[in-house]
């Protein structure tokens, strides 16, 4: 499956609050990328930092809905996820370009 395909799959299983589309989208992608990083903690505390094919699963999983708000995201915006990965690939072009790979903030 294509990112676009994958994309117009998430159009079926989308159902937003009417009148915050992407402020909610927004907030769900914040706490389900909070999912991951709590995924990746507890293999750190509990497991010592050894993924197993279980761990490893369950995280692709987390991963899985980050990528779908992301693409829900990108629809209310009008993008489709390859564009989205043009930009990013000619934005991350520009600053290896301009040495500004390891600089802070939005307007390196």
């Amino acid at each position: 499956m294509t990112f676009d395909e994958y994309q117009l799959f998430t159009e079926t299983t989308a159902i937003p609050p009417k009148g915050m589309v992407i402020p909610y989208y927004a907030m769900k992608l914040c706490g389900e990328a909070g999912g991951v990083a709590e995924k990746i903690a507890k293999v750190y505390r509990d497991e010592n930092g050894i993924f197993t094919r279980t761990k490893m699963n369950e995280l692709a999983l987390e991963l899985g809905d980050v990528l779908w708000y992301i693409t829900r995201l990108a629809c209310e915006l009008d993008y489709n996820l390859s564009q989205v990965a043009d930009l990013n690939v000619e934005n991350l072009r520009s600053r290896k370009a301009r040495g500004a790979l390891h600089v802070s903030g939005d307007s390196r």
